[in-house]
């Protein structure tokens, strides 16, 4: 009888260390939702109209307990680096002023504005990681892209750039959008210190989407696809939500 009192107190120290093991070396399936920032440096046709860009979005998908990882990953993008180069040339005074419809001379700035949504596919890859969660992560897919100028006048009224004929302006374009992440997933074994962080590039095709660009009336507006390149990183602050094997042994 005391043997087996002994033996039941021993199996009843051993076993949340064995629950603890078994959560650590098991991957599980679990939904993933994430928010981000991404700082990028743009290229190609991108680079001719802005600079340093800013992202800032979240990720809601699934990883597998095969660590493939499925979701939608989302981005508002903003920027004050702008590129665009005698846009208002033609409503400025001989000073280089613009003035509102009082007369006085009017504030506008301009910054960049847009948003792009992918489907994206991943893999987490459990090596120098504290847990069969945690590792290498990889991912990649296709979505939209969306961006333009945001002209802004704060409370001025200047006629020729407000309501519609900011469209003019604006360098409204969209298209197709792929992307690539490689980086590092840590998932904690306990607690809410979960993030990942790495390596961003995506690359758009796109249009531009207005009829005329007012500060060039005699020119065609380019109907060319263009190759709007950023690259940069991001860091991401996830909350996974786990699902615990049932235990193996039970008593009273």
């Amino acid at each position: 009888m005391k043997r087996n009192i002994t033996l039941v107190f021993l199996l009843m120290l051993c076993l949340p260390a064995f629950s603890q093991r078994r959560f650590r070396d098991s991957i599980i399936g679990t939904p993933w939702v994430a928010l981000h920032y991404g700082g990028n440096w743009t290229g190609g046709d991108l680079a001719k109209r802005y600079g340093y860009t800013n992202h800032l979005g979240a990720m809601a998908g699934y990883k597998t307990s095969r660590n493939w990882v499925y979701g939608l990953d989302g981005n508002f993008m903003f920027g004050n680096q702008i590129r665009l180069t005698g846009l208002f040339d033609q409503l400025v005074d001989s000073y280089g002023n613009m003035t509102d419809q009082n007369g006085d001379i009017a504030t506008v700035v301009v910054l960049e504005r847009g948003f792009n949504i992918n489907l994206m596919v991943g893999k987490v890859i459990p090596v120098f990681s504290p847990n069969a969660n945690s590792g290498i992560y990889i991912h990649g897919g296709v979505g939209y892209l969306q961006h333009r100028a945001k002209i802004e006048t704060q409370d001025q009224v200047v006629p020729s750039i407000e309501l519609t004929y900011k469209k003019g302006y604006d360098r409204y374009s969209t298209g197709i959008n792929f992307h690539q992440f490689v980086g590092y997933a840590f998932l904690a074994n306990q607690g809410v210190v979960n993030f990942y962080g790495g390596f961003y590039i995506q690359e758009g095709l796109t249009k531009n989407r207005r009829d005329v660009f007012f500060d060039r009336p005699n020119e065609p507006v380019p109907t060319k696809t263009m190759l709007d390149i950023q690259a940069g990183f991001k860091l991401g602050w996830f909350i996974p939500i786990y699902r615990r094997k049932p235990k193996e042994f039970y008593y009273n």
